[in-house]
């Protein structure tokens, strides 16, 4: 048996560190346990191995990498550290003379890896809005923005929302959405590939859980939904699945089974499954994206791939071109990632366009960057409190939000 020979002066020089001591401690108090080890290098044990000083050293030059990217990027700004890794910037431009307030996240997940990014909706079911307070609260977040377009009547998201790889909605008009990974971010056009699929053939599935836009669309709602469907739209019909088996087909409103789910289209669509034994719903989304975790729309592009790129014709957002409070999202080379809010309608700041919002977001370093919902939506919170001025005290509630958690 190989042991370890180490004479206890020795082990006291050589337990510097903390992790040192807590190894000294173990020798002392249990011997037999590190003497049956058999070619134990004291350096690796102790944290005094050239690798473990590489990793160290490497980390705080990310750190300090990151810190004197953020002072060079916005020079005569108010920068204040909200988190390690997290930095909030405040500033004024000047669009023909007149002011414009902005504030900015940017993070790095390199810089600190406790940092997690997700959408977060306003209550367990879609059909709901809540101040962005609350939910921030809720969910324990340290920086929180409003998220993409929604159903002002109802709180409903409008295009593709995925939280913890469970997707809520589908795309609306293929619009724009950023994709988040592990530590990393995609951004592109969104389509939803759906169908119910049966043991005599499959259904074409138009949308998830989405407001209908055309009577011959087929839309799947899920218990995400609420308690009941939507009603049938004209010459429509509903097939309800519970355990993947029909279990009802009827011509109004159901109730959703939680586990299951409703499908809402026209009748002549609907009956050519109505005698299926088996009924699966299959959901894939273009781009595929295989690990992504989260998922939230919005639109049109402001930056794409490195240039300035705003297709509002495309995406059907023509009538948001004007001046108007903003909330933008994008992303660096390096995967930092921006959040944006610019507060508009009055004379103290009276917003941005969609040009002047890709500008701003290509000068901050954005290799992708996209727009969320504006106007009346727009804020931003951290730490506890608004640090924008929406024209609502708090802001108006709100169908879902981006948040910045910190994991323990």
């Amino acid at each position: 048996m190989d042991t370890l020979i180490l004479q206890r002066p020795q082990l006291e020089k050589t337990a510097t560190s903390a992790a040192g001591i807590g190894i000294a401690i173990c020798l002392l108090l249990f011997p037999n346990s590190f003497l049956s080890a058999k070619n134990v290098n004291i350096e690796n044990i102790t944290g005094t191995s050239p690798n473990i000083n590489y990793i160290l050293e490497n980390q705080k030059k990310i750190e300090t990498t990151f810190e004197q990217e953020i002072i060079n990027k916005y020079q005569n700004s108010k920068i204040v550290e909200v988190e390690k890794g997290v930095k909030h910037v405040r500033m004024i431009r000047f669009y023909n003379n007149r002011p414009v307030r902005i504030n900015v996240i940017e993070l790095s997940q390199g810089v600190n890896d406790s940092l997690v990014i997700e959408p977060s909706i306003a209550s367990d079911t879609l059909a709901n809005r809540s101040k962005i307070g609350k939910i921030a609260e809720r969910e324990n977040a340290i920086v929180a923005i409003n998220g993409g377009y929604f159903k002002p009547q109802t709180g409903v998201p409008l295009g593709t929302l995925m939280i913890n790889k469970k997707i809520y909605t589908g795309p609306v008009y293929d619009r724009v959405a950023m994709g988040i990974f592990d530590k990393s971010y995609d951004m592109a056009r969104v389509q939803l590939k759906a169908s119910v699929d049966t043991n005599i053939g499959g259904l074409k599935i138009d949308n998830i859980n989405q407001p209908r836009m055309l009577s011959v669309h087929t839309i799947v709602y899920t218990k995400d939904w609420g308690e009941t469907s939507p009603p049938c739209p004209r010459y429509g019909k509903q097939i309800v699945v519970e355990d993947g088996k029909i279990v009802r087909v009827s011509y109004g409103a159901n109730k959703i089974p939680q586990n299951g789910f409703v499908i809402v289209g026209a009748e002549k669509n609907l009956n050519k499954i109505i005698n299926a034994k088996r009924v699966k719903l299959n959901i894939k989304l273009s781009p595929e994206w295989k690990d992504v975790n989260h998922i939230i729309s919005g639109g049109p592009y402001l930056i794409k791939n490195g240039e300035i790129y705003v297709d509002m014709t495309a995406q059907k957002l023509a009538s948001i071109g004007g001046r108007n409070p903003r909330t933008a999202i994008g992303y660096t080379k390096d995967n930092h990632l921006i959040m944006l809010t610019a507060d508009g309608r009055e004379g103290a700041s009276i917003g941005l366009t969609l040009m002047e919002l890709a500008n701003l977001m290509k000068e901050f370093g954005c290799f992708n960057a996209m727009n969320l919902d504006g106007g009346g939506s727009t804020v931003m919170y951290v730490n506890g409190q608004v640090v924008n001025k929406p024209a609502v005290t708090g802001g108006i509630p709100l169908s879902h939000t981006l948040t910045v958690k910190k994991i323990s």
